[in-house]
Parts: structure tokens; C-alpha cells; sequence
């Protein structure tokens, strides 16, 4: 088996492709959370900081951090002692978020992955995927 040579992208378009996954990356935690509050509201009337926890499978404290990042970036508001409430930025965010993992999910299961891969698949590569690829998909789960 001979090994094919790997080439290198210009500097310029490799430096584009790492910052493209850095900036997944740094809202990826964030779109989660906002996904699960959004659920958790629409579901269950309220979106309690333990229920973050506990679903999330993180301490209550790091829950806290992360609410306090989504308040600064004005996704999320808080009452003390109360549910955590998403602004229209919030519910935007969710929204989108859920219609890419929703695209990841059924291309994945119309490739044949069973359900509970492909359920986990897409919880990852739904941060990672740009709008051309979704596109793809749709266009691929709709024939």
C-alpha cells in the first residue's frame, strides 16, 4: 500500500481553517446551553440552573460560570432564586441550533446510523458544519 503525500494549504487558508474551528469551538459550549434552557422552558415551564446541571452532567458551579458568560453575552437572563429566562438573542440562538443539530441528526440516520450514534454524532459535528455542508444534507435527506 503506498501512502499518498500530503500538501499543505497555502499559510494564509490554513490559518482561515484553524480560526474557522476555534470560533466553533468558542461558542459550541454556549450554543449547548442555550439549546438546553430553550428545551427545558418550552418543556417543562421552567429552565432551573440544577436541571442545567443535572442534564448537562456538570457541577451547579459550573453551570454558574457559564450563566454568567451567557448574561454578559446578553443570551440569557437570571432572576435569583428563580428560572433562567433567554432573551430574543437566546431564543435565536436556540432556534439555530437546533435546526443544524435536527439537519446532522437525519442526514446521519439517512445514512444509516442507528439512532443512538447518530444522536451523539450530531451533538458534536452540529457546531462544526457550515451552512454549505447543511445545505448539502438537506438537499441529500430530501431525495
Amino acid at each position: 500500500m503506498t501512502q499518498e503525500k500530503v500538501s499543505l494549504p497555502d499559510a494564509q487558508a490554513h490559518a482561515a481553517q484553524y480560526a474557522s474551528v476555534r470560533r466553533a469551538h468558542e461558542t459550541e459550549l454556549m450554543e449547548d446551553y442555550v439549546e438546553l434552557i430553550s428545551e427545558l422552558l418550552e418543556t417543562m415551564g421552567e429552565a432551573r440552573s440544577v436541571d442545567v446541571a443535572t442534564r448537562m452532567g456538570v457541577s451547579k458551579a459550573t453551570v454558574a460560570n457559564m450563566i454568567k458568560r451567557l448574561i454578559e453575552r446578553g443570551l440569557v437572563e437570571a432572576v435569583p432564586y428563580r428560572s433562567l429566562f433567554l432573551t430574543d438573542a437566546g431564543w435565536a440562538m436556540a432556534k439555530h441550533s437546533r435546526e443544524r443539530h435536527a439537519v446532522v441528526f437525519g442526514f446521519l440516520r439517512t445514512l444509516g446510523v442507528s439512532e443512538k450514534v447518530a444522536r451523539l454524532d450530531a451533538e458534536g459535528i452540529e457546531h462544526h458544519v457550515s451552512e454549505e455542508t447543511l445545505a448539502l444534507m438537506r438537499e441529500f435527506i430530501a431525495r
